[in-house]
């Protein structure tokens, strides 16, 4: 169950407790086949996907310690940052994986993704996690959350679409995509 504490408060708990993560199905959190294949940088102590672009680094660095919180979210095994996008003031979208292929393609790589509200104050939020195949359904979670939408899961989100959506009493003021992983 989500909190009404806001976003500091709720990386304090993050980082202090282990979290319960809500289940998802099998088919979205099967375990990993392949060995990590992934190459990756440190930074401030966390594991980003060496082909991050630069936006992703930056928001990891500028506080790693919250990045690291986004990822305790998603469960175990997911310490690989692939990607994040900083929304303005409004909320931050994480995408993590564990770099172990789940199928046939480099691509095939378990994603789990979280967008945070970084207000402190309960908003409509969605977040939509689209893997790169067409025959996959989508996964989301949307309602009114004060601390994060999320973690959705793909089993083969890599080179996917994360969206994130927040509106603040009748304005929308994150309405964007995000692509999972250096694609090209």
């Amino acid at each position: 169950m989500k909190t009404s504490v806001g976003f500091a408060g709720i990386c304090a708990v993050l980082l202090a407790a282990t979290v319960a993560v809500p289940a998802a199905s099998a088919a979205d959190r099967s375990e990993p086949t392949g060995n990590t294949s992934i190459a990756t940088v440190d930074v401030k102590g966390v594991q980003v996907d060496k082909q991050a672009s630069d936006a992703t680094k930056q928001i990891v660095a500028a506080d790693a310690k919250v990045a690291a919180a986004a990822a305790n979210v998603c469960g175990t095994g997911y310490t690989i940052s692939v990607s994040a996008a900083r929304y303005g003031t409004y909320g931050t979208t994480y995408t993590w994986t564990n770099g172990k292929t789940t199928g046939s393609s480099y691509y095939d790589k378990p994603i789990c993704a979280v967008f945070f509200n970084d207000t402190g104050v309960a908003h409509s939020m969605r977040l939509k996690l689209a893997d790169n195949y067409t025959d996959t359904a989508d996964v989301e979670d949307s309602g009114t959350f004060s601390s994060y939408a999320g973690p959705v899961y793909q089993n083969r989100g890599y080179c996917g679409k994360a969206y994130s959506y927040m509106k603040i009493g009748t304005s929308v003021v994150v309405d964007n995509y995000l692509t999972v992983g250096a694609c090209n």
